[in-house]
């Protein structure tokens, strides 16, 4: 292989490297300025090798917060399901 060719995979695989590090340190995050400029430079510098598309990050969201059952909710969910099941032996 020349030497050209070498050195233009090795900035491929820079580029490719740079956005997964971009995308990996942006996950949960908005997109920042510096992120957009580190992928745009990616692109640039294997233009000549392959296209690349830019990557946004996905929006941030806001993590679900967790249900709670009350114990008399728990109590009532488990006399309901104790009393399907003994419905169901009682079938068999």
């Amino acid at each position: 292989m020349a030497t050209d060719s070498i050195i233009a995979l090795i900035d491929d695989e820079i580029a490719r490297l740079t956005q997964v590090r971009s995308l990996l340190a942006t996950t949960g995050k908005a997109t920042t300025k510096a992120t957009e400029r580190i992928t745009k430079k990616a692109a640039k510098a294997v233009r000549g090798v392959k296209a690349v598309r830019s990557v946004k990050a996905a929006p941030a969201t806001k993590a679900k917060k967790r249900r709670v059952l009350s114990p008399e909710a728990r109590q009532r969910i488990a006399d309901a399901q104790r009393k399907r099941w003994a419905a169901q032996k009682a079938k068999a």
